[in-house]
């Protein structure tokens, strides 16, 4: 990850999020969570898909985030679930393979349960 200096002379990693939006649920822990995970050094990228809403209810509730399983070429999932809404975030990694994309899920999701 590189670094970047601000308007004021102050160093700061560029960010790993990326794509059309960077809405994410859950607000600060959220942003937490993606954060944490960005700072793995297999992960590339992290780009957050649309939103969903399932049925009415109560918005808040618990955050809970879990990896799944990676595609052919080692790119990961994120989902992000809070209340009734729910977030898909992909994931890319440096990796090139269905093996290592699974290391690297088993390394990820172990990151969140010490969180």
């Amino acid at each position: 990850m590189t670094d970047t200096i601000n308007a004021n002379g102050v160093n700061k990693p560029k960010s790993k999020l990326g794509g059309s939006h960077t809405t994410i649920i859950g607000g600060r822990n959220g942003k937490k969570i993606v954060s944490l995970l960005s700072r793995h050094p297999d992960i590339k990228k992290i780009i957050p898909s649309v939103i969903t809403v399932k049925g009415k209810g109560n918005s808040g509730g618990m955050l809970s985030a879990r990896v799944q399983r990676p595609d052919d070429r080692g790119n990961l999932r994120l989902l992000l679930s809070h209340g009734t809404s729910f977030q898909e975030l992909r994931l890319v990694t440096t990796v090139g393979t269905f093996t290592e994309g699974e290391r690297i899920m088993k390394e990820l999701n172990l990151l969140l349960l010490d969180d």
